[in-house]
């Protein structure tokens, strides 16, 4: 199955307490793009950038079978640029600068070769400018998955609903969930967020994993323990990325997929956060995967007697 991504593709400099970095390659759309390819799938970017966007990223993303049709070049304009600091313990962090340049009048257009996606995944964007994606497509994908945040539950709430509602999976943070559900418990957030549209509500936790409700059912998983962790930016896309580039594998969207679907991602954000930026993704081949994988079975696997 086709993979359709509409999102970001920007400029980020990171501190965090291991190093910082000049301007380098980032945005949501990037990070799920990269993933997708390491799984085999076929995915095409729906953003926009402006003139100061180098070729050699784009070339990075056709070079791993990335089509990149639909993302809009403004020669006059800026690419989206974030700056943060993360804190000691990574799970923190303070924006320290936010230009939002050509994004501001983000208008996004789906090429021809794109409109028979049938699986769509919706970066973290106005959920006007969401909406306005599906509104664009000829026919329904067969999958809507859905990222958002809190900033949009304080300034587009209304709007926010109306997306939620043409939803199939909503992929948040724990905060977030809480937020958006009025509950504090994750099991009765995720009850009451399944009211409002979606089938399949994904709550990810950082370095605690992540669960994934589906009617009555819960799947939960470990994030995998590392050694080395320098950089989290991105790691929620990359989570997105191979969740939804494993059911564009399998081409089956049921429970039991999924949570084959939540353990690839996990493994996914895994290598993200090993380096800066997406500098670890640009090396993971499907081998490297593959290790990981296993890490995660071993990890998760055990049998227990009952006397």
């Amino acid at each position: 199955m086709k993979l359709l991504v509409v999102g970001s593709v920007a400029f980020d400099a990171i501190e965090t307490p291991f190093g910082k970095t000049d301007k380098i390659l980032g945005g949501a759309a990037t990070y799920i793009g990269l993933t997708s390819s390491i799984l085999g799938v076929k995915s095409g970017i729906v953003s926009v950038i402006g003139g100061d966007f180098p070729q050699e990223y784009l070339d990075l993303l056709t070079n791993r079978d990335v089509n990149i049709e639909g993302i809009e070049i403004v020669k006059d304009g800026k690419t989206f640029f974030w700056s943060g600091k993360y804190h000691n313990d990574l799970n923190t962090r303070d924006t320290l600068v936010t230009e939002v340049n050509v994004l501001e009048n983000f208008d996004p257009k789906i090429p021809d070769s794109m409109q028979d996606s049938e699986i769509l995944l919706l970066g973290n964007l106005h959920p006007g400018v969401q909406l306005s994606v599906l509104e664009k497509m000829n026919q329904r994908p067969k999958l809507v998955i859905l990222d958002t945040m809190n900033f949009w539950m304080n300034t587009a709430w209304d709007i926010l609903m109306d997306m939620i509602a043409k939803t199939d999976v909503i992929t948040i943070n724990d905060e977030e969930a809480r937020q958006l559900s009025g509950e504090y418990s994750l099991v009765k957030a995720a009850k009451k967020i399944h009211t409002m549209g979606p089938k399949f509500v994904i709550i990810k936790k950082g370095e605690h994993g992540a669960i994934l409700f589906h009617d009555n059912k819960i799947f939960a998983i470990p994030a995998l323990p590392l050694e080395e962790v320098f950089d989290p930016t991105g790691a929620g896309d990359t989570f997105a990325g191979g969740f939804a580039a494993y059911l564009a594998k399998k081409g089956k969207f049921d429970f039991e997929t999924m949570k084959s679907a939540l353990i690839v991602g996990s493994a996914m954000a895994s290598f993200t956060v090993e380096k800066f930026g997406t500098e670890r993704l640009q090396e993971v081949t499907e081998s490297d995967m593959f290790s990981r994988l296993r890490q995660f079975k071993e990890l998760t696997t055990f049998d227990v007697e009952l006397q």
